[in-house]
C-alpha cells in the first residue's frame, strides 16, 4: 500500500494528508466557521423571511432556500481554501517550496491542493446538508446523491481559486475575485430567489455560470426528484473543473518555475 501512494499518479495524497493533518489541529473551529453563515442564512432568512413569502413550486422558502445555500457553502469553502489558505502555503510560509525539494513535484502539489480544497468544501456542504435534513428541509433519499454532486462542485471552485491564486500579489487582490465574480454567482445563480425572476439577459448571463447549475441539480434532489437536463448539468461542472485544472496548473508552473 505504501509503495502504492509513493508510485507517480498518487504522490499528491500526501500533500493533502499533510493538509489534512495541520488542519486537524483547528478541525472544530474550522467546522464551525464553515457553518456559521449558512446556518444564519437558513434559520434568519428561511423562518424569518419565509413567513412571509408565498410557497415556492410548492415548497416553504426554508426547503427552497436550503438547496442554494448548500451550493453556495461549498463554493465559498472551496473558495477561502484555494485562495487565502493555499496563497499562505506558496507565497508567505513557502511551503510548496519545500514540497517540491522532495519526490513530489509541482503537479503533485496542484493537485493535492485541489482535491484538498474540494475535500473541505465537501464536509462543508455535506454539513448543511445535514442540517437541512435536521430542519425539515428533506426527507428524500434521493437527497444523497448531492454528497458527489457537493465533491463536484468543490473542484471547481478549488480550480477556479488556484487560478487566481496563480496572479495573486497579495492577500488584497483576492477581492477582485469576491466581488466581481463570487458575490455575482450569489446573487443570480438561484441561491436566494429564482432564476426566472431576474431578467432575460441577466438569465441568459447566469446558464454560463458553474453555482447555477450546480443549484439546478441539488434543488430537486432535495426535493425528492429528479433534476431535469442533469446530464448537461453535469457536463457543465466537469468542463469547469476540467478547464479550471489545466490552467491553474499551466499558470502556476509559469509562476513558479521560471
Amino acid at each position: 500500500m505504501r509503495r502504492f501512494f509513493q508510485s507517480s499518479p498518487f504522490r499528491f495524497i500526501h500533500v493533502w494528508r499533510r493538509n489534512q493533518l495541520v488542519w486537524q489541529k483547528l478541525a472544530l473551529p474550522s467546522i464551525l466557521g464553515n457553518l456559521a453563515d449558512p446556518l444564519l442564512y437558513m434559520l434568519g432568512l428561511g423562518y424569518g423571511l419565509g413567513k412571509v413569502l408565498p410557497s415556492i413550486n410548492g415548497n416553504s422558502y426554508l426547503v427552497f432556500l436550503a438547496g442554494g445555500v448548500i451550493c453556495s457553502s461549498t463554493m465559498m469553502s472551496a473558495s477561502f481554501e484555494s485562495m487565502y489558505s493555499a496563497f499562505s502555503r506558496m507565497q508567505i510560509q513557502r511551503t510548496w517550496e519545500a514540497i517540491i525539494n522532495t519526490p513530489v513535484d509541482l503537479n503533485d502539489v496542484i493537485l493535492g491542493e485541489l482535491t484538498w480544497a474540494a475535500s473541505k468544501s465537501l464536509l462543508s456542504g455535506a454539513a448543511v446538508l445535514l442540517v437541512a435534513a435536521l430542519l425539515g428541509a428533506t426527507q428524500s433519499p434521493l437527497c444523497l446523491l448531492i454528497l458527489p454532486l457537493i465533491a463536484l462542485t468543490g473542484l471547481v471552485f478549488a480550480g477556479l481559486g488556484l487560478m487566481i491564486t496563480a496572479w495573486a500579489p497579495n492577500y488584497d487582490f483576492f477581492m477582485y475575485y469576491f466581488t466581481l465574480a463570487i458575490t455575482p454567482m450569489m446573487m443570480m445563480c438561484g441561491v436566494f430567489f429564482p432564476v426566472d425572476q431576474l431578467p432575460l439577459p441577466v438569465q441568459t448571463f447566469a446558464q454560463l455560470l458553474p453555482l447555477t447549475h450546480a443549484v439546478a441539480m441539488t434543488r430537486p434532489l432535495l426535493d425528492g426528484q429528479w433534476p431535469s437536463h442533469a446530464l448537461l448539468h453535469v457536463l457543465v461542472l466537469c468542463g469547469y473543473a476540467g478547464v479550471s485544472y489545466a490552467l491553474c496548473r499551466r499558470w502556476l508552473q509559469q509562476r513558479l518555475l521560471k
